[in-house]
């Protein structure tokens, strides 16, 4: 299996994966405050909605790099 079709397969994934839970969350650390030898922390939850466009757009996008890899020139 060349890497073309490994590539092609992983962005089919990552589409289905995308239409499946619609977007990801993550927490991000920031420093809010410095005074002196006291610091403040403050963890803010983002969310990343992955569009519907582009979950379909990749299982499209690798389905034919995955029809192209199988083809001989």
């Amino acid at each position: 299996m060349n890497s073309i079709k490994i590539l092609a397969i992983a962005i089919i994934v990552a589409g289905i994966l995308g239409l499946t839970y619609g977007g990801f969350s993550y927490t991000k650390n920031t420093s809010a405050v410095k005074l002196g030898p006291l610091e403040l922390n403050v963890k803010e939850k983002e969310t990343v909605n992955v569009p519907l466009w582009a979950g379909v757009g990749a299982i499209v996008v690798g389905g034919l790099m995955l029809a192209g890899a199988g083809r001989k020139v």
